[in-house]
């Protein structure tokens, strides 16, 4: 029942769907954490979602596993079971990324998908595993209605000033700083 002197407001319509582009950058963790929360959220609404791993190749990720059994959730994973070395970047991690980014633009340019999640690309550009300018041309091109989220480290600035969203995670404090390693089903 609406008080004495109060208006109602009748619904305002929904506008038609502006997909964004998102970044979760930073040295502290969730910013995969973050995007497949966005997943889950997209999925409850019954959005078709695209998730490619652009570092995290052949492990047994617990979120890798349990998106690819959900129903409208295409997953694909590219790279190496092992962490790459920035210093010593070997040729078949940068065709690794390079697949990835091909998957990547096939995915947001396909009109099958209303989220797309490029999980690490990040850090794949700052590695320079792909070019800075094919992931900007990648965002110039998407198309208006799809929703794109950017993850890793060292987001460049340049995707940084056309992004719709960034967020930083910032780290204070962080157990694998006292040895503790990743715990399954927590952090991996």
């Amino acid at each position: 029942m609406l008080k004495e002197g109060l208006a109602h407001n009748p619904p305002v319509p929904e506008s038609p769907p502006r997909g964004l582009v998102q970044i979760f950058t930073g040295d502290g963790k969730g910013k995969t954490s973050a995007a497949l929360g966005v997943v889950l959220r997209a999925l409850g609404h019954g959005l078709k979602v695209c998730v490619i791993f652009f570092m995290k190749g052949d492990y047994p990720y617990g979120e890798r596993r349990i998106l690819s059994e959900l129903p409208n959730v295409t997953v694909a994973s590219f790279g190496s079971k092992g962490f790459v070395n920035p210093e010593d970047i070997k040729p078949e991690q940068r065709e690794a990324a390079e697949r990835a980014l091909a998957a990547a633009r096939e995915a947001v340019l396909g009109g099958n998908y209303d989220l797309v999640v490029l999980d690490e690309v990040n850090v794949a550009v700052a590695w320079r595993l792909v070019e800075l300018d094919e992931v900007m041309r990648l965002l110039k091109d998407k198309p208006p209605q799809v929703e794109l989220i950017l993850t890793g480290r060292r987001a460049d600035r340049k995707l940084v000033e056309v992004a719709d969203l960034v967020t930083e995670m910032l780290k204070i404090k962080h157990p694998y700083d006292k040895g503790v390693k990743a715990r399954k089903g927590i952090d991996y």
